[in-house]
């Protein structure tokens, strides 16, 4: 039988360089030994409290070095991680455990107090780790019981994270990715895609519950026995001053970290010597790419993927060369294609050029959504995941994003891409971010609306409107402007549309 487990990642990185620093975070250093030999003892404790093979494990905490050490512990006791993110409430991170079926909570003690009110509902128990508030139940470090030997051998295609999408169309789904999914992704992110090296001082600021900052960020840096510099709450100044501080040579993020580090850098003596740069989870504006590269003298490499798929799908690469304004090609051994996407029950794949919906295979595609098995036949058709996101492929490979299909915006009856106008938007000098979404219209069906975080106190919105008016189609330009102080992201930093247009729609903002 073939045997495979993610947890090989950092067991053969302590093997080959033991004492190499692994994690530096703000409590500390920590060798590739070091961390190993920690999430083997984690291990172990989690065995004594009945943790077993197959079982799914769920782990609440921040970018701490909590998160690797329990997270390889769990994968080391033969269970799969199912990461939390830190913004659930005490209610959905319950649902999240029940629909998981996890065994254990493992919860870093600043997200104890939610943790623990979540494994009360879902009738499950709930240890903790780090430093241990007054009056808080038992943590994991007092557990008496010995270290595993090694980890526990699991098979290619078992499951080894779980991770959770964001409910947009319903209720959230569980998304299983295998080891070798995951395995996969981290090696070909690492060795194939972006050269990275073992000298590699990578900041890790991405959330590491989720599939970006996880596989990109951690599996990655680890798997090439290089230092991830963890960085827990994230802002421009924190960033840059953590680069600086710890040599930070490399840098992943999603494009409203860059637009925050490009703020932050301004007026400074002192920038990081950045030889590697990776955005992806959102569409990166030009404006900002160009303007990064200038001010970092770097290269912005951008790609694209999704929880479903490891998450690497394309990016820009040094051996294919940076097309800005693209998510670069395939990764190697996975195909992604443009098929018809209106056409549902089969995939239809269009030449190149003609717009559709971009569908991936390969060894980076998940085995499922979790007790799901009607919500993956949607999602995986004809051997292809489709995965709502509407693009175009060149001749030369590379994929561009138009924009997620349930974004595009019907105004009169001709359909608007947001990416579009976002990107001539983006351009004004008065506009910091911006965001484009559709709302309600009796006439129209719907509008264009431009969500705007001002760069100057003197934007005038009229004024901006008419600006685009030169510069997009009649049926393109903003008709509304709204002006806000920030706008809203998720837990990865990702703008929220889907709470701009619930507010707008219903008039609240």
């Amino acid at each position: 039988m073939t045997t495979l487990s993610l947890a090989t990642v950092l067991a053969e990185a302590a093997r080959k360089y033991p004492d190499r620093t692994a994690v530096v975070d703000h409590a500390g250093r920590y060798s590739y030994a070091q961390l190993w030999q920690e999430s083997l003892e984690y291990a172990g404790k989690l065995r004594e409290l009945g943790v077993a093979p197959g079982d799914t494990v769920a782990l609440v905490a921040p970018n701490v070095v909590e998160f690797p050490r329990a997270y390889y512990g769990i994968l080391a006791a033969g269970a799969a991680v199912v990461p939390v993110h830190l913004l659930l409430t005490a209610p959905e991170m319950a649902y999240v455990l029940r629909d998981s079926g996890a065994k254990l909570v493992v919860a870093h003690s600043s997200q104890l107090a939610t943790a623990a009110a979540a494994a009360t509902v879902a009738g499950i128990d709930v240890v903790s780790v780090g430093p241990r508030p007054d009056g808080g139940p038992g943590s994991l470090e007092s557990v008496d019981a010995a270290p595993l030997r090694s980890y526990v051998s699991r098979r290619p295609e078992d499951t080894a994270v779980v991770f959770y999408t964001s409910g947009t169309t319903g209720a959230p789904k569980g998304a299983e990715l295998s080891h070798l999914n995951l395995v996969m992704n981290a090696l070909i992110n690492t060795a194939e895609a972006h050269e990275a090296r073992t000298s590699d001082v990578v900041l890790g600021c991405l959330p590491l519950f989720h599939t970006f900052g996880q596989t990109v960020s951690m599996n990655g840096t680890f798997r090439m026995g290089a230092t991830v510099v963890l960085l827990a709450r994230f802002t421009g100044d924190a960033a840059i001053d953590l680069m600086v501080r710890e040599g930070v040579d490399v840098f992943h993020g999603v494009p409203t970290m860059y637009l925050a580090m490009l703020e932050a850098a301004a007026g400074r003596e002192a920038l990081p010597a950045l030889r590697l740069c990776i955005s992806g989870g959102a569409s990166l504006p030009l404006a900002v790419l160009e303007k990064f590269n200038e001010a970092f003298a770097t290269t912005i490499y951008e790609g694209y993927g999704l929880s479903e798929t490891s998450p690497t799908a394309t990016t820009n690469q040094p051996h294919f060369g940076a097309k800005p304004g693209t998510v670069g090609p395939p990764i190697w051994g996975v195909e992604v294609e443009v098929a018809r996407a209106e056409v549902e029950e089969a995939i239809e794949l269009l030449p190149h050029g003609e717009l559709g919906e971009i569908v991936i295979r390969g060894h980076n595609v998940f085995t499922g959504y979790r007790g799901r098995p009607e919500a993956t036949a949607q999602a995986v058709v004809d051997g292809w995941f489709r995965t709502g996101d509407l693009g175009t492929k060149d001749d030369d490979g590379f994929i561009t994003i138009v924009d997620r299909k349930k974004d595009i915006v019907i105004r009169g009856g001709f359909n608007v891409y947001p990416r579009e106008v976002e990107e001539v938007l983006a351009r004004h000098p008065a506009v910091a971010q911006v965001s484009v979404i559709g709302v309600p219209d009796q006439v129209h069906g719907e509008e264009i609306c431009a969500v705007v975080v001002p760069a100057s106190a003197d934007l005038d919105p009229s004024a901006l409107v008419e600006w685009s008016k030169e510069r997009l189609g009649r049926h393109k330009y903003p008709r509304q402007v709204r002006l806000v102080s920030e706008l809203p992201v998720g837990p990865s930093l990702k703008v929220l549309k889907r709470e701009l247009r619930a507010r707008y729609s219903a008039g609240t903002l």
